[in-house]
């Protein structure tokens, strides 16, 4: 008797929706098909690669056809591949099966998932699949002076060339891009990360305060406050966004996986709250014994010139009121509210009720 088999599956479907589930449990398949001492093709359709089509191989190929993971029911693309390969032995592996078995039983050998009959563990319980790292992403949104597309595209390409399990991170409270609604969400995010790859300051801050490696570009040209920053606690793995080259980018990330980075990023914490306490007392001090507070006060308002750089500045750039903001965005229901309400009332009913 031939001894190769045929592994199929959802992702033998190009519409099948497959699922990693799916391909956990073939590569769980794969191996035991190699352990019972059989060989085998895997049929994929796009967008997976490899493999053959099923539709155009020879079913007396193959001895026996497995198909592997999912539901299975009477369906066209059930019938299909069943008919195609129906003088092979058929063997229906971790399957749900949608028609009570008492009805409809397709297979020779049936080790369903879940059927009217039988509920067993899913096989991807044996999958063992290398972990990869979570990396949290959490960019600035675009602002003058900015080299933020030049960050942003550096850090894909950074992405792109390696496994990973990406998290996008939004710090923003106004409106966040990532559904995150508190400080508190945000901050738990990041701290459960296994680096995080930022452009903003408060991203590099909240990572390194609970203990998570960070890759840190300043978006703009020469540095600022984030490049000051990390020089100021100690934190080497910053980049200046006019500056970046990407195997500088890739070696900084292999660094920040390392328990090396792990013991300098405790160490960069502990200072800055260090540093961060000596703040705490200069602010508490200034608010109880105010003197130099009090002196820098007086000196400001007999200063006619302290508030002159305000009086200068040009009249569109001024933060108007937010009745006027209101009144600018509403101007055209205000303008039709108030001709409606300055039309003879017959004319008013008629369009009203037209409008109704």
């Amino acid at each position: 008797m031939k001894r190769k088999v045929l592994i199929a599956g959802w992702f033998s479907f190009e519409l099948g929706h497959p699922t990693a589930g799916d391909i956990l449990a073939l590569n769980v398949t794969c191996k035991w098909v190699e352990q019972a001492g059989y060989s085998y093709d895997i049929a994929f359709d796009p967008p997976f690669e490899g493999g053959v089509d099923w539709r155009v191989v020879e079913a007396s190929t193959y001895s026996h056809v497995v198909f592997v993971c999912g539901p299975f029911e009477q369906g066209q693309y059930e019938a299909d591949f069943l008919n195609r390969f129906s003088t092979c032995r058929l063997i229906g592996l971790n399957l749900s099966m949608l028609v009570p078995l008492d009805k409809w039983n397709p297979f020779d050998l049936l080790l369903e998932r879940n059927s009217s009959f039988a509920v067993r563990p899913d096989i991807v319980f044996l999958s063992q699949e290398p972990q990869v790292p979570v990396v949290g992403i959490c960019l600035v949104e675009p602002y003058p002076g900015a080299l933020d597309s030049v960050a942003n595209e550096a850090i894909s390409r950074l992405v792109n060339s390696r496994q990973m399990a990406v998290v996008y991170i939004d710090t923003r409270l106004d409106s966040n891009n990532t559904h995150l609604r508190t400080p508190a969400e945000i901050e738990s995010l990041i701290a459960r990360v296994d680096v995080l790859l930022t452009t903003r300051l408060h991203g590099t801050v909240l990572a390194l305060k609970n203990n998570v490696p960070v890759l840190a570009i300043d978006p703009e040209a020469g540095g600022a406050k984030i490049v000051a920053q990390a020089e100021k606690i100690g934190w080497p793995i910053v980049f200046k966004a006019d500056e970046l080259d990407d195997q500088a980018l890739a070696n900084a990330f292999t660094y920040c996986l390392t328990d090396q980075a792990r013991k300098k990023v405790r160490e960069c914490r502990d200072n800055s709250i260090a540093m961060a306490k000596e703040i705490q007392h200069e602010f508490i001090s200034e608010l109880i014994n105010p003197v130099e507070l009090e002196t820098k006060f007086k000196n400001r308002l007999a200063d006619p010139a302290a508030n002159k750089w305000m009086i200068d500045l040009p009249a569109s750039s001024r933060i108007k009121p937010n009745w006027v903001n209101r009144l600018k965005r509403n101007s055209k229901r205000l303008v039709k509210t108030i001709s409606y309400l300055t039309l003879p009332i017959p004319i008013y009913n008629f369009l009203s009720s037209r409008k109704r």
